[in-house]
């Protein structure tokens, strides 16, 4: 069973370089915490225009979405001739998200969605478990591990509260202290919680950061290490392997470290065309860099193979789901590789000759491969054959939404989130 969680782009602004707006959401996401601080300030942070809040009950069960919303299917219906199936249910949800993958997570029988207040739903059902009033601080994730939802305090107080996903109730708390501000949770492992937060300066302004590790049994601070100056506390992508945490920030830094001392082992410089996306397998971490896909060594970042895409394509975001290394190029290509080796186990055109949008986040259930896309007539979510990457059908609500698309799985149905609309399709 799969469960996923990649970041993206909708109402563009400006250009990417890429060959692709950047979305106004995606560098509002990466912008994170001093951004969304200063929003918020000025009573502007998490309102967006078209959004339906959930009103929130104070305990599990309370008010449900509203909205237009639908309930369970009867048997699950499904698509035929190359029809998307029906949703399961549909709910109108409290979501304000920023396009990226750790805004949407399934756990404890519960699919949450980043945003205020904090609605988790009922996977079989989508009726309301619980809700907690203060939701999600404005770009940061929601972040899963030990069983428990870890989450930066919406009180702007320098705190990290851990939650059951299953009930809402808090389990655990870290507060990483008043010379600290807007620590976020960046990855977990089975001991320790990882953040990122502020160094606050005489007159309330800030200029460098740190990343902490917390114990994620007594949340006392396990190390602390202040990160060099050209660094960013925004846009964090990070992943947990061993001995090893690597994260990229959004100065386009790409860095390890020692998750026992804290002590940095490698760091290198990526190009800006993949916003800091990367995935982790074993002693792997693979970089998406322009045309070049690059696999490099945990413990000393020495390259251990590399692909190249076409003449003037280019890589999009990759994902490792089964032990397999999923990723398009702007050419709309999916290629499927063994993420040990680098070698391609298969490679399509399906995309291109359906005319499709190319996925950014991907999740499996069965023998299916789930893609989640930008907002786009040709896109939603595309179900594709986890084999050979033949298009099976596509899902598009159709609400014309600015917002990216978002995928989870809990392995029995898919949740495809677009903007406030939460769906539940069968697998």
């Amino acid at each position: 069973m799969a469960t996923g969680n990649g970041m993206a782009q909708g109402r563009s602004f400006r250009s990417s370089g890429t060959g692709r707006p950047a979305s106004r959401r995606r560098v509002l996401r990466l912008a994170g915490g001093g951004l969304a601080l200063a929003a918020l300030a000025a009573g502007t942070v998490g309102c967006d225009d078209d959004a339906v809040d959930v009103e929130d009950s104070g305990s599990a069960g309370g008010e449900q979405p509203r909205g237009d919303d639908k309930g369970p299917a009867d048997g699950g219906a499904t698509g035929g001739d190359g029809k998307a199936p029906a949703p399961l249910w549909t709910r109108t949800t409290s979501a304000e998200t920023y396009g990226d993958n750790d805004e949407l997570v399934v756990a404890g029988g519960a699919v949450i969605a980043s945003g205020s207040p904090l609605a988790a739903l009922d996977t079989a059902t989508g009726k309301q478990k619980w809700s907690l009033p203060g939701g999600t601080v404005p770009g940061a994730p929601l972040l899963l591990g030990k069983d428990t939802l870890y989450l930066a305090g919406s009180e702007y107080d320098g705190t990290v509260i851990g939650y059951a996903p299953a009930s809402g109730k808090e389990t655990w708390r870290s507060r990483l202290g008043k010379d600290h501000r807007q620590p976020q949770p960046i990855a977990v492992d089975e001991k320790q919680v990882y953040v990122i937060a502020e160094i606050l300066e005489n007159d309330g302004s800030s200029k460098t950061n740190v990343i902490a590790a917390l114990d994620s049994t007594s949340g006392r601070i396990a190390w602390k290490e202040q990160r060099d100056l050209g660094t960013a506390q925004n846009g964090i992508h990070a992943a947990v392997r061993g001995r090893h945490l690597v994260y990229t920030d959004f100065k386009k830094n790409l860095t390890v470290r020692d998750t026992a001392t804290g002590g940095q082992v490698w760091t290198r410089k990526t190009t800006k065309t993949n916003y800091g996306f990367f995935a982790v397998h074993e002693d792997l971490v693979i970089v998406p860099q322009e045309r070049k896909l690059q696999a490099f060594d945990l413990s000393d970042g020495k390259e251990k193979w590399s692909l190249e895409a076409a003449e003037f394509a280019l890589f999009r975001e990759p994902a490792v789901v089964d032990d397999v290394l999923y990723i398009a190029d702007s050419a709309k290509t999916l290629r499927a590789v063994d993420p040990r080796t680098g070698k391609l186990l298969w490679q399509s055109e399906a995309l291109a000759d359906a005319g499709l949008q190319v996925p950014r986040q991907y999740v499996k259930a069965g023998g299916t491969l789930y893609g989640a896309t930008d907002l786009d007539e040709k896109g939603g979510v595309i179900a594709l054959d986890a084999k050979t990457g033949a298009v099976r059908w596509t899902f598009n609500d159709g609400t014309g939404d600015h917002h990216a698309w978002l995928v989870a799985t809990d392995g029995e149905r898919v949740f495809a989130l677009h903007g406030t609309k939460l769906h539940a399709l069968p697998v």
